[in-house]
């Protein structure tokens, strides 16, 4: 942003320098009157010309990078979208380790509890 400030001040000055020095040859001029309106009307023509041209650049400069900005900000997106799928499946690979773990151990809980009842001896209810 520092830079399209100092940019835009520069311009300005260039301008107004540009200005400054055109009127003031031109009054100092030693020409008639109507030859020097003339050539005022001449060169506000031209200065005109100029600064429509910078306007055109100025924006078409503004729409690039527009256009890339968006751009941007669409890969961003895209890559964000990616990283979340890829956490989902890791989350959803983890849970399912997870599950077959504890249904595991569970199946080892069940057949000590059977293996224990089958022994005759009895389990002792924490109650």
């Amino acid at each position: 942003m520092s830079d399209r400030d100092e940019f835009g001040a520069f311009l300005v000055g260039f301008v107004v320098g540009g200005l400054t020095g055109a009127v003031v040859s031109l009054l100092f001029a030693p020409q008639s009157g109507e030859e020097t309106r003339a050539l005022i009307k001449d060169k506000s023509i031209e200065l005109r010309d100029k600064a429509q041209v910078t306007a055109e650049e100025a924006y078409a400069r503004a729409e690039s990078a527009a256009k890339e900005a968006r751009a941007r900000a669409e890969e961003l997106a895209k890559e964000a979208r990616v990283r979340a799928e890829e956490l989902a499946t890791e989350a959803k690979s983890r849970a399912g380790t997870l599950a077959a773990e504890v249904k595991e151990r569970s199946k080892g809980a069940i057949e000590a509890v059977r293996k224990t009842k089958k022994d005759g001896t009895e389990i002792a209810s924490a109650e």
